[in-house]
């Protein structure tokens, strides 16, 4: 069975951290691209980040706004996926959602073969 479970949402004021992770299973976890979305309340889904499979040595991407605040990483040991969110604001506000994709490319126009439930990220200014 294919699992995504993510962790370390919560509340946090804004210039706060928090750091997410994604422990993936039921899969080949360094074949596969994987990364966040975010959906804010009465919006669409939109991706965060994401990183590639071993393979492709790890590229990562990020969305314009979360540009430099934001550090995407994997460990291959523990088939995790982190994500570092530093100086939050108030507009991160959303439910994260871990993803994976066998194709890097499709996963950056939203694709992905497997989702994670989500997990609340609230910040408060």
């Amino acid at each position: 069975e294919v699992q995504l479970v993510e962790s370390g949402g919560g509340l946090v004021q804004a210039g706060g951290s928090l750091r997410l992770s994604c422990v993936a299973s039921g899969f080949t976890f360094d074949e596969y691209t994987i990364g966040w979305f975010y959906q804010a309340p009465g919006k669409e889904r939109e991706g965060v980040s994401c990183i590639s499979s071993r393979s492709s040595e790890g590229v990562t991407y990020y969305a314009d706004p979360v540009k430099g605040r934001f550090t995407i990483s994997r460990d291959s040991a523990k088939n995790t996926v982190y994500l570092q969110m530093n100086d939050l604001k108030p507009e991160d506000t959303a439910v994260y959602y871990c993803a994976a994709n066998d194709d890097f490319t499709a996963f950056r126009v939203g694709l992905a073969n497997y989702w994670g439930q989500g997990t609340q990220v609230t910040v408060s200014s």
